[in-house]
């Protein structure tokens, strides 16, 4: 066929078509008209896999929230899916069922999830130009329980697809179970769900108890929550409430005599915003929140509905100690910080217009227009906004956390001083540089080499040449006692020289890959020098979790939080074993570190367990300070807990601004100190547990006796006995004369919790941080640490404790907030 042939074809054929068009036949006309419908019909049920399912309606009509249990079986939280109460229909009043038929569906028990006649008069006001919806009380129930699925746009598919769901809905419910479901789910603003809270809200009355007038305000509030909002909007409220009294009129559920003596009546609420219950360990319960939905959706579960029973790790009687721990040792640290800041505030304008031009305020005056100068000028002349910055941004946060070191399983987490003020989680969201408590890390790579606690170094200037050509000097703001100090003794004073040279001599990657094996498994590690000095932020969890497996003989257990998943009839659904343990430390090793550790306690920076807490038994730990006090850190080991502390303010460039109360041995300690301490007290912790010494003993060894005795028999020669339990370390020569000197406070104190017989540290422990020496030309990491007595004894005794005064010292400047571009801190004292 030519092309030509195809062309004429195709004319004849298009030419036929438009004729049928211009002139159709009755047939023509009739398939027209039904090709319509039956597209429309079709199209609809495309839509219909794409609308929630059965199962998913029966969930929602059973409602069951996941309740997370303690290991004590108390209850710690329950996962609704909203601010509500369920109430059944008998426990509403008949007033609220009368004006939600009577107001939004008054053929409600009439119809099958749709109202056709409903349907056609919105359509006609629709398309005459006065827009008005045709949906019925299932239909809005669709859309209540599936925003997702179903979605809110005015489109066709989106009212097909809330059609299809209410006809679903109608095949499973009874007209009473809608309405209950209905009442229960709608929202009323102000995190208020349901019709019970809705009454407790604006009434501050159940909703059993709600009278005709209330009835109808909240009933009227449905056709806009905001709009017809009776708090602010009560002119419109009322308006809204005589429509809805005047619909029950005209539908016979209301005397029409007294419509107009309802209606003359004026509006009377009672507000009272719902808050939710806080949990005992909200921050806990948030990081459990998001695993189990991970799980849930994996194994097909849901935590509204399936009425999942989660049992956890936690220590429901640690917890409240812990709780109460980090409020009081908080509410102590802000009316020091309230007193510090009332001036300090005034007198750093550079640092406080920093803080203006990183507020919302700021960003939104800049958006609108307003020139930056003019911005940060208006907001500095407006004093609520200066109150409210600088209450926010001295505000002292602090974060807990225990675990077994056994198990590695999780019993108390304390995420900040108040979730309903931070939602901040400081135990595993928050990273900030460690201070000192990362400096068992480089104590334990030497050991793992072969170093002793007894081998020495000397007490020197250092200086370490960096990349680009920058000298680091670590020093610990005095002079260098040019003495040998033991490496037990380096620790337990927390002596940045001796640190220094022990990173140098075991290497910086070396240190890393130990403490990331060690559990500091999530955060970044720069393998630098400073590292040793803890200037990698850190997460509190991973620090933790890193001394339990010191605390655990060398092995890494990841921490564990959750024992097993029940559904709501006490079915097991999934059990979960401790994680199995990593040997990331040869349990000799661990040992040695521990037993350098516990000098922290007794000698060291860490005497105030002792002295002020009274705390007996084996424990051992290590305090941390950073730069300019921003952190404060303590981390406490004991055979059945490790608990660590983190103290300081959100923003690093606030601090405590006091080289006592800045310490983590005055600022973190108090919190570890006080949970161990009632711990103790009511028998939760063993106290007369002790670690156990590793076994070193090898199965040679009885031959290898049988052998010497043999031998001794022969030719006469006797060897010594072994001694039947291990040597005590030398006793403690006599105290330095003197430790420390403490200038006289500059300031005075708010009233603090009621300090030991001799301080500092009541024991002779010198200060976790004190000033460093200059980087040349770059700054140096932060978190320097203590200096030693001036004449230390270098077989690795520690000298005994020493009396101090009791004055506090004076208030440092404040922290410059710049931060050069290599991330170390500006300034060098630490």
């Amino acid at each position: 066929m030519t092309p030509q042939h195809l062309k004429s074809l195709a004319v004849e054929v298009f030419g036929r078509f438009g004729a049928r068009l211009r002139h159709p036949t009755r047939r023509d006309i009739v398939l027209a008209v039904a090709a319509v419908p039956a597209l429309f019909l079709l199209y609809a049920l495309l839509l219909v896999p794409f609308t929630p399912g059965i199962g998913d309606i029966r969930k929602a009509k059973i409602d069951q929230p996941a309740q997370v249990l303690s290991a004590d079986g108390k209850e710690l939280a329950v996962f609704k899916r909203a601010n509500r109460e369920w109430v059944t229909l008998d426990q509403v009043s008949p007033f609220v069922i009368d004006a939600l038929i009577a107001t939004e569906d008054h053929r409600f028990r009439d119809h099958f999830g749709l109202d056709w006649r409903r349907i056609g008069g919105a359509a006609l006001r629709t398309f005459s130009g006065d827009r008005q919806g045709g949906s019925t009380i299932t239909q809005q129930l669709a859309r209540n329980l599936y925003p997702d699925d179903i979605g809110r746009a005015p489109t066709l598919t989106r009212k097909l697809k809330e059609a299809i769901t209410a006809l679903k809905i109608e095949a499973l419910y009874t007209k009473d179970e809608i309405l209950e479901t209905y009442l229960n789910t709608v929202p009323f603003l102000y995190n208020a769900y349901g019709i019970e809270m809705a009454a407790r809200t604006y009434f501050d009355k159940p909703a059993r108890r709600l009278d005709v007038l209330e009835s109808a305000t909240l009933i009227g509030m449905l056709k806009g929550t905001s709009y017809y909002n009776p708090v602010l909007n009560p002119e419109r409220s009322v308006q809204r409430r005589n429509i809805v009294l005047a619909q029950m009129a005209k539908r016979g559920k209301l005397d029409a005599a007294k419509l107009a003596g309802l209606q003359a009546r004026t509006l009377r609420i009672d507000f009272a915003r719902q808050v939710a219950s806080p949990g005992p360990a909200q921050h806990f319960a948030e990081y459990l929140r998001k695993w189990l939905i991970d799980w849930a959706d994996r194994n097909g579960y849901s935590l509204d509905a399936d009425g999942l029973v989660v049992h956890t790790t936690l220590d429901a009687r640690l917890q409240t100690m812990a709780n109460q721990a980090v409020m009081r040792q908080g509410d102590r640290l802000q009316a020091l910080a309230d007193q510090t800041w009332r001036g300090a505030w005034q007198n750093s304008p550079a640092l406080v217009d920093s803080f203006i031009r990183e507020s919302t305020q700021y960003r939104t005056l800049v958006e609108q227009g307003r020139k930056p100068e003019e911005a940060l000028r208006q907001l500095r002349d407006d004093r609520e906004f200066i109150r409210a910055l600088r209450r926010q941004k001295t505000r002292i946060e602090a974060g807990f956390m225990a675990l077994d070191p056994a198990t590695g399983a999780i019993r108390a987490w304390v995420g900040s001083r108040d979730y309903s003020v931070d939602a901040f989680d400081h135990v595993q969201q928050a990273q900030r540089q460690p201070g000192s408590t990362f400096k068992p890390f480089v104590y334990g790579a030497a050991f793992q080499q072969g170093a002793k606690p007894e081998d020495t170094l000397p007490d020197t200037a250092v200086e370490f040449r960096l990349p680009g050509g920058e000298i680091w000097k670590p020093t610990d703001g005095g002079p260098p006692s040019g003495q040998s100090l033991s490496l037990r003794y380096g620790l337990a004073y927390s002596k940045n020289t001796i640190t220094a040279q022990l990173m140098q001599n075991t290497g910086p990657a070396r240190v890393a890959k130990l403490a990331q094996a060690m559990g500091v498994r999530q955060s970044r590690l720069d393998a630098v020098p400073s590292l040793a000095l803890g200037t990698s932020p850190v997460t509190l969890k991973e620090m933790v979790a890193a001394y339990g497996t010191i605390a655990d003989g060398g092995a890494y257990r990841e921490p564990v939080f959750v024992t097993r998943i029940e559904n709501a009839n006490g079915k097991v659904l999934a059990e979960f074993r401790p994680a199995r343990a990593e040997r990331v430390l040869a349990p000799a090793t661990a040992y040695t570190l521990l037993d350098v550790m516990r000098d922290v306690i007794d000698r060291g920076t860490g005497t105030l367990i002792r002295s002020r807490f009274g705390i007996p038994g084996d424990v051992a730990g290590k305090t941390g300070t950073t730069q300019d006090n921003a952190d404060g850190w303590f981390i406490m080991m004991h055979p059945q807990l490790v608990a660590g502390a983190w103290v300081g303010f959100n923003d690093a460039r606030v601090t405590l601004r006091s080289d006592y109360w800045g310490q983590g041995a005055h600022s973190a300690l108090p919190i570890v100190g006080e949970v161990f301490q009632r711990a103790m007290r009511t028998r939760v912790v063993d106290a007369k547990q002790r670690f156990a010494e590793p076994d070193n003993t090898s199965f040679l060894d009885p031959l290898k006796a049988r052998l010497q005795g043999w031998f001794a028999q022969w030719f006469g020669k006797e060897e010594p006995a072994a001694p039947a339990v291990p040597a005590k370390r030398p006793a403690a020569p006599p105290a330095p004369a003197s430790a420390v000197d403490v200038p006289p406070a500059s300031e005075p104190l708010p009233e603090l919790p009621p300090a030991p017989s001799a301080t500092p540290d009541a024991a002779g422990a010198l200060p976790d941080v004190l000033p460093s020496g200059p980087v040349i030309p770059a700054p140096p990491p932060s978190s320097l640490s203590s200096s030693p007595p001036a004449s230390p004894a270098a077989s690795g005794a520690l000298p005994p404790a020493q009396p101090q005064p009791t004055v506090p010292p004076a208030t440092p400047a404040l922290p410059s907030p710049a931060m050069p571009s290599n991330g170390l801190p500006a300034t060098a004292p630490q």
